[in-house]
């Protein structure tokens, strides 16, 4: 991925932004100008809480070309408070066991290193048991 491109997600990436339908109040990730649900315009940004339960899992044993290091690791979708599901990779999950209904929260974590000459770490949302404080 190009260093202007990196630039251009970090809300997404970092934040969890995504839009919000100012017609039909649907919570829309990742971003997309046009709800699925209604059809109108969404260009409303809106920032999710981060918070979510798992909704199925799996884990990856043989990782995909630039991940080959990270193996084995855990792979879920998520299905967010506010109502969209987007898949991440689990972390920070020790001896506890995952299962379905599991509190999440969103951590920014390194995803991989991009391996080009300018040595960009390419970092991104995971998600991590709930916390609680």
């Amino acid at each position: 991925m190009e260093v202007p491109r990196y630039w251009r997600l970090k809300k997404q990436r970092y934040a969890l932004q995504g839009e919000v339908c100012p017609h039909c109040d649907v919570k829309i990730f990742p971003p997309r100008d046009v709800c699925p649900a209604c059809g109108g315009e969404a260009k409303t940004p809106f920032t999710f809480s981060g918070l979510g339960e798992v909704y199925s899992f799996t884990d990856i044993k043989n990782a995909p070309a630039g991940f080959e290091e990270q193996a084995p690791y855990m792979v879920a979708l998520v299905q967010l408070k506010e109502g969209p599901m987007v898949t991440a990779q689990l972390t920070d999950i020790g001896d506890e066991p995952v299962h379905i209904g599991m509190p999440v929260e969103m951590v920014t974590r390194k995803i991989r290193n991009v391996g080009n000459e300018r040595g960009i770490i390419a970092y991104g949302y995971k998600f991590r048991p709930l916390v609680v404080k």
